[in-house]
Formats: structure tokens, C-alpha cells, sequence
């Protein structure tokens, strides 16, 4: 029969306790999901200044709606492009001090699109540099089109250097994350454009987690950093997370967005996004920049989550090798990490899948992250912080937290 494969992949993906389900979500506000009819706080969610339920931005979606229509009616070189587009590139471009930038759909699209675009198009061949942590996006289309692709160890300057040193056709481009989606760490930028100056390379920065809660403006790593278009080339955000709409971008020079137009073909034969949401976008953005509470609010309540964890801990809390406390009497580590993104590891999928399950029993939303959205034996709960959580959101958590741990001791 064919396709008889497909029942045993899953039992053997399950008996690995790797499978993965979806959980229908009635609503979501104020912190409070309600999934499959019961009430949890969300500590899952990548909403982390709070903006998807923001007035203004959602006010502007609706002036959007009725300028535009639903949806963009057709790709953006056919008359999908419109002027909600063409000012919200060019927000991005001004305020990331880049010659131009490009709208898409997702992160996802963004990635492979421009790997893709730029590996099979070159004539002399691309060689990738990729942190190993990399998001799968990225490695994915590298590893399918017709670069090169080499893997450092995380944040392993040294690692890359040798790397670069051995022989290589073609360009070199170095790829990281401005802040890692899972560890919630960030990568040594300026020691990054260092590396890619002395060996000829372009530097790439995907900056998911980074947009809208890093720089003055909220404009990510690259705006907190001060890193001019020649230190680093390629800049990829998105605005699913912390700018709380929908979609993402890439920044660079107007030679590169110009190429990207032309080859890049997940921009080409994709309906353009929706003007109405590049309207609330771009709205978010503004709102953003004119205001650092939600993010000072951000910070501040990561620093009490942290600060919680140690106290909740006392005499059992240690220090790992990433300056993250550690447990001495169960083996979960807190990653250090100064982003909304605090990893819990675990190192099972059983022992992940049985915690999420002792903190959703107690109100608290948290799945299990595993095996191969993270390295086997990193299995973790993957904590996320948000401006609109209080205090009190918070002391709940770190007390259900220590629960569930003690269930399991």
C-alpha cells in the first residue's frame, strides 16, 4: 500500500516522546490562554511588549482593512505592492541605516529565499559559515541549494576562524542570530564583524528575537549595536514576535534587495502580504520607538524572574558553565540569558513533556520543546517573558515551578 510508512513514523516518533500535537486555543488576553476550555497563565507566548493586542496597532489593521482589502489581491511584482508596503521598507530602511528592505511573509520565507536566492544564483560558488544553532529555516535552504554549508559551534569564534582558514570557492557568508531563539543568548556581534572583515566574508544577522526590544528605537540588534550596512549586509527581522503582527523583512543594500527582487523566488511567486497588516506593522513600529516602557517593563520583570528563580532555589540553585543557575538536586538548568527567552533544560523529552504537565495542572502554560527543534539531551521548557506579565504572573510561575519539580524528585 502506499504510503504505508506513515503510521509507524509517527508510532516510532511518539514512543521516542517526540511527538508533536496541536492544542486549539479558544482566546488569548491579558496573559490568560484558554486552551481546550480551561484557563492557564501564558508564560508561551513570543508576544513580548504586548503589541498584538495593542489598541493603536489594532485600530490601524482596521483603517488598513478598509483602504485596502483583506489581502494583497497578487504577488508584489504584479500589483500586489502598495504604498502601505513601499513606507513601511522604507521605516525599516531608514531606521536600520540600510540602503533598502523587503517585506515577506514569514521569517521562514525570508531565510530560505535568500539562501536559495543567493546560492544558486552565484557563479562561482557561496560558502556558508552557519552557527550550529542556527534557526532550522536557514539551515534548511542551505543545506538544499548549492552552497557550501559549514557549522561552528555556538558562538565559537575561534571554531569559525578555523573554519574560514581552510580553502573555500566563491563568497563566504557568516549567518547568526542576534538574540538564539531557544537559548535566548546573543551572538558576539562586533567580534562577528571582525571575523567577516579579516576574511573577505558577509556577515547576515537574522534578528527575529531582537526586533522591538533591543535598541532606541526598537529596532534590534544591529540599531543597539551601531553596525553600519558594510559591517553587517544582511539584516532579517520579523514581526511576529515582539512588534505583535505578522510577517518579516530583509535589509540590506539596494544592490541586494534589487537581486532578491529578481531571484529571490519565495518573493516572487508568493501574494504579497496584506497591505492592512504592513499598515499595523509599521503603526507598532512608530509606537515602539515613541515609548521604552514596555520594554524597560520587559527588562524588568526578566530581572525578577531570574532574581525569583535563585531565591526559590537558595541552597540548591548552582552556576553552569553559561553563568545559568543550576538545581543540584534535580538535573534542570536555567540557561543564562538576559532576553524575554529563559530556557529551562531538562534533558529528556520524557522529563520535559512530565514538567510542562506539572505546571499545566497548577495554570501555567509552558510546553515542552525537544528533540529536533533543540540538540537531543537539550530538552527543555522554553520560558517566555512579556511586559504584561506582573509580579505577581511571575512569583506564581517560580512557585509552581518549584512544585512541579519537587512532583518529580
Amino acid at each position: 500500500m502506499a504510503f504505508d510508512w506513515l503510521e509507524p513514523a509517527l508510532q516510532a516518533r511518539a514512543e521516542q516522546g517526540y511527538l508533536r500535537q496541536r492544542h486549539c486555543q479558544q482566546y488569548e488576553k491579558d496573559n490568560i490562554v484558554c486552551i481546550n476550555n480551561k484557563h492557564y497563565l501564558n508564560f508561551a507566548s513570543n508576544d513580548y511588549l504586548g503589541m498584538r493586542h495593542h489598541d493603536g496597532v489594532l485600530q490601524n489593521w482596521v483603517e488598513g482593512l478598509a483602504q485596502f482589502g483583506a489581502g494583497s489581491g497578487a504577488s508584489a511584482l504584479v500589483t500586489g505592492h502598495s504604498q502601505a508596503h513601499l513606507a513601511l521598507e522604507a521605516y525599516l530602511a531608514e531606521g536600520l541605516n540600510r540602503e533598502a528592505a523587503l517585506l515577506f511573509n514569514s521569517g521562514y520565507a525570508a531565510n530560505q529565499a535568500l539562501c536559495f536566492a543567493l546560492a544558486n544564483a552565484s557563479t562561482e560558488g557561496v560558502s556558508i559559515f552557519a552557527d550550529r544553532l542556527m534557526h532550522a529555516s536557514f539551515l534548511e535552504a542551505a543545506n538544499e541549494s548549492k552552497a557550501m554549508l559549514r557549522r561552528f559551534a555556538h558562538n565559537d569564534k575561534t571554531h569559525l576562524q578555523t573554519l574560514l582558514k581552510k580553502p573555500v570557492s566563491g563568497d563566504k557568508l557568516i549567518v547568526t542570530e542576534g538574540i538564539f531563539s531557544m537559548d535566548g543568548d546573543s551572538a558576539p556581534t562586533h567580534d562577528l564583524v571582525a571575523i567577516a572583515k579579516a576574511h573577505d566574508a558577509w556577515l547576515m544577522l537574522d534578528d527575529a528575537h531582537g526586533m522591538g526590544v533591543l535598541g532606541e528605537r526598537g529596532l534590534g540588534t544591529v540599531e543597539a549595536a551601531g553596525l553600519t550596512q558594510d559591517q553587517v549586509p544582511i539584516v532579517m527581522g520579523t514581526f511576529g514576535k515582539a512588534i505583535g503582527t505578522a510577517g518579516a523583512f530583509i535589509a540590506g543594500s539596494q544592490a541586494l534587495i534589487d537581486f532578491l527582487v529578481n531571484f529571490a523566488k519565495h518573493y516572487i511567486y508568493s501574494t504579497a502580504m496584506p497591505s492592512g497588516q504592513a499598515v499595523a506593522t509599521l503603526a507598532s513600529l512608530t509606537y515602539i520607538a515613541s515609548d521604552s516602557f514596555r520594554r524597560d517593563t520587559l527588562y524588568d520583570n526578566i530581572s525578577h524572574f531570574r532574581k525569583g528563580i535563585e531565591r526559590a532555589f537558595g541552597q540548591n540553585a548552582g552556576v553552569d558553565e553559561g553563568s545559568g543557575l543550576m538545581t543540584q538536586s534535580t538535573p534542570i538548568t536555567l540557561k543564562a540569558s538576559n532576553s524575554a527567552i529563559q530556557p529551562l533544560i531538562v534533558g529528556s523529552p520524557q522529563k520535559a513533556l512530565a514538567l510542562s504537565e506539572g505546571l499545566k495542572a497548577r495554570g501555567i502554560w509552558v510546553p515542552a520543546i525537544r528533540y529536533p527543534t533543540v540538540p537531543k539531551g537539550e530538552d527543555r521548557l522554553r520560558i517566555t517573558l512579556s511586559a504584561t506579565h506582573n509580579k505577581q504572573d511571575i512569583d506564581v510561575l517560580i512557585d509552581a515551578l518549584s512544585l512541579a519539580i519537587e512532583d518529580r524528585s
